[in-house]
């Protein structure tokens, strides 16, 4: 068998066809290597037994106990039996039950005095806690010579605790992983020699070694330095490689010009851009005058002006002869863009038309839902390179489009665009296109570097001059339903200063659920707050709230509402007089989250506020403020005050830094849920690394692997660090970071 075989090697050869089976289904575990790369999640001191006390209700857990007393008990007039054993280990009790049939071993093994180790889920029956049918297993050994051995092996020994499943039990697995140990010495070790040497790491195999059978707790600690490296550092190399990559690829180089119609916009600007946007547009400025594509990631504050900039990017295209293309998620917020765009421009954006700028260049607007007739006209501007912008949804991508010359492409909100549509549009051009992705969505460094680890980093953290603070508050309403009804007061007080209020909703409602809601938005809103979710009632809705506050609360103010099922030419009315003032309060689901811009709208109201996650809270809250007149941002819960979720909702309201946000939401929901479904490549290879905590580990390993990639690209001197790469980049790793 080869060294790389025995980790390719099907776990059923090994273990038997049916763990194997549980394996593959619920753990996700297929190979020999997989099993060796499913680290224990902790580990049991046999002088520390975990305490009994502490046990959390309605929860899986482990315990090291011993037997305290065990007695057979009768009911149903003696034909039914019950065996209750009764455990302890110093700082309580439990009681363990076992029904019919399934009580004869425990009845025979679980004598008083014996210690085992115990899986199940607590429940409490009659005020008492309890383990019903647990699984277990004997820690010590009848015969008395191998007593003696027994304990003295298992003395000071560290128990490995597994992620396990409700089918299999961690030491089910720990004996799993004793079977397959031997194969760790067969592990190819992708760090260069130099590199393991520099640093003092131990070597792979008996980092595997020490992860799942430690004998010391330096044992542990060990491993787990050097198991995170790797895992940095793989991962870093393959995203330094795409890098690479891209800069071998062929760009027309697009240099501004000299009184162009970037000189014409930037003369007829009422105010000057903030430091953020200059340097921002240098470095884009400078990456769209060289000859390999530009790939840049654009992250800002919600308001910081990253429009501004992507703006003045494109028209230095369009002045170098190319077209650009910017890309939103939703046809509101293209509609949205496409109108901010040409008022922006005024004359500019009227290229060829009568009273047009000479300068000028045509915008043009491209969505699934547009008329054939302004759809066949939008298609002929982009083929014959007339319109030099086009703003769309996805139906950019289509076939069907054709550019003249694509030369740029800005995709607003990158993490609700999936990757092959990204890619797609970047075959447009007759070279690949310059690319830059925006996000008002602040991103911690370490996530940027591992989830956008292709794209260099632009940061705008400045607001721009004029831009008013937003004072947010929870509103708790079921302890203080006063509060709630002050709420109303404040939306109406604010609408008789001659301003404007949204209200967000996380459903739509009406019975024909939920055009949003089937894996979107509802399901999206119900997520974030996992530990509420038990009988909650359904989540408020759009069209009963504003219903209600037609009739009561807000009476007498024009209430209107906007959500995803309504048709795009209603949705772009509504959006239309909601701007010009026609309308007082937009009741909402959260197609308002991205790049809607009202600046007369100064207050909002989020009910059930905490079925929102942090960083689409602060999204929403950057719809208030925009103007010169202060933001107003009420939080509705009806979350008990001592939860996790009243604990989120505080700390929305207690800060306006989106970075500071994003690092507790990532603490809160570690990093698989930031990793996201369209990394899942990178996120299945993540198993000791945690993205919050390893910041220095993953600068360290980024740096190393530019270091080693310059040297050599294709790892020719590195035969071993190619092999694992071509492991970890298997078909579905190695699209996602093609395209990523």
């Amino acid at each position: 068998m080869d060294r790389v075989s025995s980790f390719d090697e099907p776990l059923k050869k090994l273990l038997g066809g049916a763990t194997a089976k549980v394996m593959a289904e619920h753990l996700d575990l297929h190979t020999v290597g997989d099993l060796l790369h499913h680290y224990p999640r902790r580990y049991e001191e046999r002088g520390k037994l975990t305490a009994l006390a502490d046990l959390p209700l309605d929860e899986h857990v482990t315990v090291v106990a011993q037997v305290a007393d065990a007695r057979i008990l009768m009911f149903n007039n003696g034909r039914g039996k019950r065996l209750e054993v009764t455990l302890t280990d110093g700082s309580g009790r439990l009681q363990l039950v076992f029904f019919g049939h399934g009580v004869h071993k425990p009845h025979k093994e679980l004598l008083p005095g014996r210690q085992a180790m115990f899986a199940g889920k607590v429940s409490v029956f009659n005020r008492k806690m309890q383990l019903a049918h647990p699984t277990y297993q004997l820690l010590d050994v009848s015969d008395a010579d191998e007593a003696t051995e027994a304990v003295d092996a298992f003395a000071g020994r560290l128990l490995p605790i597994y992620p396990a499943c409700k089918q299999l039990d961690s030491w089910r697995i720990a004996k799993a992983v004793d079977a397959v140990l031997p194969s760790a010495r067969d592990a190819v070790d992708p760090l260069p020699a130099s590199l393991r040497e520099g640093r003092g790491f131990t070597p792979l195999p008996e980092a595997l070694l020490k992860v799942h059978r430690p004998q010391t707790k330096a044992d542990i600690e060990d491993a787990k330095a050097r198991l995170k490296w790797d895992e940095a550092f793989v991962l870093q190399v393959a995203l330094a490689r795409r890098r690479y990559a891209d800069t071998q690829l062929p760009a027309a180089a697009r240099r501004p010009v000299a009184d162009g119609l970037l000189d014409a916009f930037d003369a007829k600007l009422p105010f000057t851009l903030t430091e953020g946007q200059e340097k921002v547009s240098k470095e884009i400025f400078d990456d769209l005058a060289t000859e390999h594509p530009m790939h840049r990631l654009l992250q800002g504050e919600v308001g910081s002006g990253k429009t501004m900039v992507a703006l003045r990017a494109m028209l230095a295209v369009v002045d170098a002869g190319g077209q650009a293309a910017m890309l939103a998620p939703t046809e509101v917020l293209a509609q949205q863009h496409h109108r901010s765009i040409t008022e922006m421009l005024g004359e500019l954006a009227e290229g060829g038309m009568l009273g047009g700028s000479e300068q000028g260049t045509k915008v043009v607007l491209l969505t699934g839902s547009m008329g054939t007739a302004a759809r066949r006209q939008a298609l002929l501007d982009l083929v014959t390179g007339e319109a030099g912008i086009v703003i769309g949804t996805h139906a950019l991508i289509e076939d069907k489009v054709q550019f003249h010359d694509l030369g740029l492409v800005v995709v607003d909100e990158q993490h609700r665009f999936g990757v092959e549509q990204r890619d797609a549009l970047r075959s447009k051009g007759k070279q690949p296109p310059h690319l830059l992705v925006m996000t008002a969505t602040p991103i911690p460094r370490t996530v940027a570097m591992t989830v956008f680890g292709d794209l260099e980093t632009s940061v705008l953290d400045q607001l721009p001059a004029g831009r008013s603070p937003i004072a947010s508050h929870v509103v708790p309403a079921k302890d203080k339903p006063h509060f709630l009804a002050r709420a109303w007061d404040r939306v109406r007080e604010e609408v008789e200063n001659g301003h404007q209020a949204y209200v967000v909703c996380p459903r739509i409602g009406d019975d024909a659920e939920e055009a949003e809601g089937k894996g979107g938005k509802k399901a999206k809103a119900k997520k974030a707050a996992p530990e509420e979710d038990g009988d909650k009632r359904p989540p408020l809705a759009v069209l009963e709230i504003a219903d209600e506050l037609r009739k009561r609360p807000l009476a007498g103010l024009t209430v209107e509402v906007l959500h995803g099922r309504m048709h795009p030419d209603e949705k772009d009315d509504v959006m239309r007089r909601f701007a010009a003032g026609d309308v007082d309060v937009l009741v909402a689901t959260t197609v308002i989250e991205v790049g809607v811009n009202v600046p007369n709208a100064t207050a909002m109201v989020i009910m059930d506020a905490d079925r929102f996650g942090v960083s689409q809270l602060h999204q929403l809250r950057g719809r208030v403020g925009r103007g010169s007149a202060p933001g107003l941002c009420l939080l509705v819960s009806e979350a008990h005050e001592a939860s996790p979720a009243r604990a989120r909702l505080s700390a929305v309201a207690a800060t306006l830094d989106g970075f500071e946000l994003s690092r507790i939401d990532l603490e809160q929901r570690r990093e698989g849920d930031v990793l996201g479904q369209a990394q899942s490549g990178v996120r299945s290879s993540l198993r000791m690394l945690t993205v919050i905590d390893d910041e220095e580990v993953i600068a360290a390993a980024r740096e190393e692997a530019v270091a080693i990639v310059a040297a050599d690209p294709e790892l020719e001197h590195l035969p071993e660090l190619r092999t694992v790469l071509a492991a970890l980049l298997d078909k579905e790793r190695e699209e996602y970071l093609d395209k990523g």
